[in-house]
């Protein structure tokens, strides 16, 4: 069976940096090839992904991940009735989230115990994040303020209930098709993520790095008065050449993008954008772990995209023997980028895929000079366009 699978392979160096750290303050580290490698997980990486889709998508093609998700229906309830208080529509749609998606709507013990001391009475908040589209917010809302007086009463009626169930499992957002969503109280709307982030791993062994940092006191009375700093502390960082792999399931976006479409609607130019607007967020996306403190601001130094039709494949392997630093010029990227051109035609002849795999380069200086030929030279605003297109031409009929 013919598949459409789009592929992103990246290497990326950044300078001393702690983007991504563990629950001790440390740069998150992983073992490959028996050596201790450098490692940002696939979420820190998926979340400025999904961040940056605001800067280019319209907000009705996103979703929102949330407890606070009764607030938000709230505020459709009251945009289409303007008559219904605050309170009365936080009930209200706290009733229409619980009746969608099977998931307990409730004033946080936290917020409840203030309520008790005299304070204004909290929002209802779900028991964990819910993710639910724009346009799903929208129709829930549209639902709701039809209840009229007893809410409860009106929910209990079967076909209302799947009629709420049924809004909260079609026109699914961008990042909701991409990215997926569990609903643990309700299964049967849970979306299998159309897109796969593998961890990020440095091509060499890395050891991090600890800094030993003071700050003075701004405000003393004269030189004499303290010659300490005011504060120290330390904070572990470290550097490295990442390889980083992402894979989107064309035809499993499709789908998702497709659950609830009108009448007339196609999934061609959904599918497109959403391809094109993964493929320009996942390369460009820099996880923020202590920026203030790094400024690890870079781009990537090679990408390399496929559209394969069979099984995705990372490339992965070629680093399993870690890079080492050029003995008189030092750095991983040359390295890193021969073992990469070396190993992907060997993987390819082996594994051919008997269908062509258009490919598409984008790569910075002379370093990454070796990956000439693996794929048409194109700079990132013509590599996504391109790739775009080449999904469109390849999806049927709708």
């Amino acid at each position: 069976m013919t598949r459409t699978i789009l592929e992103v392979h990246v290497l990326q160096t950044v300078p001393p940096s702690c983007l991504n750290r563990d629950d001790t303050g440390t740069p998150k580290t992983a073992v490959y090839g028996g050596v201790p490698r450098a490692r940002v997980s696939s979420q820190a990486w998926k979340r400025v992904t999904r961040r940056d889709f605001q800067q280019i998508l319209d907000p009705s093609q996103l979703g929102v991940r949330t407890r606070r998700v009764a607030e938000l229906l709230a505020g459709r309830i009251r945009t289409l009735n303007t008559t219904i208080s605050e309170q009365a529509a936080w009930a209200l749609a706290a009733e229409t989230i619980q009746t969608a998606t099977g998931s307990k709507v409730d004033i946080p013990k936290r917020a409840a115990n203030k309520t008790t001391d005299g304070g204004p009475e909290p929002a209802p908040e779900s028991k964990y994040l819910l993710f639910l589209s724009a346009l799903q917010l929208d129709g829930l809302a549209e639902l709701a303020v039809k209840a009229g007086d007893d809410p409860k009463a009106f929910f209990k009626d079967k076909g209302i209930k799947d009629e709420a169930k049924k809004i909260a499992n079609t026109r699914h957002s961008v990042d909701i098709a991409l990215f997926g969503r569990m609903v643990a109280d309700s299964a049967d709307i849970n979306v299998d993520g159309a897109a796969q982030v593998a961890h990020a791993i440095s091509v060499h062994r890395v050891d991090n790095e600890s800094d030993y940092y003071t700050a003075v006191d701004d405000y003393q009375r004269d030189d004499s008065e303290e010659t300490g700093a005011g504060m120290i502390g330390t904070i572990e960082f470290n550097s490295a050449t990442l390889y980083r792999y992402a894979c989107v399931d064309v035809d499993l976006l499709r789908r998702n993008l497709g659950n609830g479409l009108h009448e007339g609607d196609t999934t061609d130019e959904p599918v497109r954008q959403a391809v094109e607007a993964f493929l320009q967020c996942f390369i460009t996306s820099l996880p923020t772990g202590r920026i203030n403190t790094f400024a690890h601001h870079t781009l990537p130094d090679a990408v390399l995209v496929k559209i394969r039709s069979t099984r995705p494949i990372s490339y992965v392997a070629a680093f399993e023997e870690p890079c080492h630093a050029e003995p008189e010029t030092g750095g991983h990227l040359r390295q890193a980028c021969q073992a990469l051109a070396d190993y992907i035609p060997q993987v390819e002849e082996a594994y051919g895929d008997d269908q062509p795999t258009p490919s598409w380069l984008l790569r910075v200086g002379k370093n990454t000079s070796s990956l000439t030929g693996l794929g048409e030279e194109l700079p990132l605003h013509d590599l996504v366009h391109a790739a775009g297109q080449e999904i469109a031409h390849r999806q049927g009929p709708s």
